[in-house]
C-alpha cells in the first residue's frame, strides 16, 4: 500500500501513452489484416517484451546517459527512424494490384510468416521508438521515486509490459476479425501504400 499512489500514476500514465497511436499500432494493423490473428498476437507480444528492455535499461541506470549525452540519442534516433522507414518501403514495394479480390485474398491468408518473425518485428518496433525511451526515462526520473526499491521498480515494469501485451492482443483480436480484413483486403493496394506511408511519415517525426 505504501506505493499504491506512485502505481497509479503509472497506470494513468502508461494507458495513455500506449493507447495514443504510433508505429506499434501501424505495425500490429498492418500485421492483423496481412498475416492473421495469430501472427498479430506474436506481434503484440513482441511489443510487451521489448518494454522489460526499457524498463531494464532504466533500473539500470542506462537512462541516466542517454539523457546525458544528446549525440547518443541522437544515434538512436536515426536507427530508428531508419527501422521504420525501411518497414515502410517494404509495405510500400510489397503492394501490387491484385487481378481480383479473389486472389488478393488466397495470397494474404496462404503465405504466412514465421512467427519469430512476427516477434521480433514488434519487439524491435518498441525498443527502437525514441517515444517509448522519453516516456520510461521520465517515468522513473519524475514519477518514480529514486527511494522506491529495485524489486518495486521491477514490478511496475512487468505490469506495463503485461499490460502493452493484453492491449496490443485486444486490438490484434478485433482488427483480425473476418469482416475487418476483409474490409482491408479489398482494398489491398491502397492499404499496403497507405500503411507505407503511415510508416515513413513517422520515421520522419522520429528523428526531427
Amino acid at each position: 500500500m505504501e506505493y499504491l499512489d506512485e502505481f497509479l500514476l503509472i497506470v494513468i500514465a502508461h494507458f495513455f501513452a500506449v493507447a495514443s497511436p504510433g508505429p506499434d499500432f501501424a505495425v500490429v494493423l498492418k500485421q492483423s489484416v496481412q498475416q492473421g490473428r495469430g501472427n498479430a498476437l506474436w506481434t503484440s507480444a513482441g511489443v510487451g517484451a521489448a518494454i522489460l528492455l526499457h524498463v531494464a535499461y532504466c533500473v539500470l541506470g542506462v537512462a541516466l546517459i542517454l539523457t546525458q549525452s544528446p549525440s547518443l540519442f541522437m544515434a538512436l534516433k536515426y536507427v530508428a527512424g531508419a527501422y521504420l522507414a525501411y518497414l515502410g518501403v517494404q509495405a510500400l514495394r510489397a503492394a501490387k494490384p491484385p487481378t481480383s479480390n479473389q486472389d488478393n485474398v488466397e495470397i494474404k491468408t496462404v503465405v504466412e510468416e514465421p512467427v519469430w518473425l512476427a516477434f521480433r518485428r514488434g519487439f524491435f518496433t518498441n525498443a527502437l521508438n525514441p517515444k517509448a525511451t522519453l516516456f520510461f526515462m521520465s517515468l522513473f526520473t519524475l514519477v518514480i521515486s529514486p527511494a522506491t526499491p529495485t524489486s518495486i521498480q521491477v514490478g511496475y515494469g512487468v505490469y506495463m509490459a503485461l499490460a502493452t501485451w493484453a492491449w496490443f492482443s485486444m486490438l490484434s483480436m478485433i482488427l483480425s476479425r473476418n469482416n475487418v480484413r476483409g474490409f482491408f483486403q479489398q482494398r489491398g493496394y491502397w492499404f499496403d501504400r497507405g500503411i507505407g506511408v503511415i510508416l515513413i511519415a513517422l520515421a520522419v517525426r522520429v528523428v526531427i
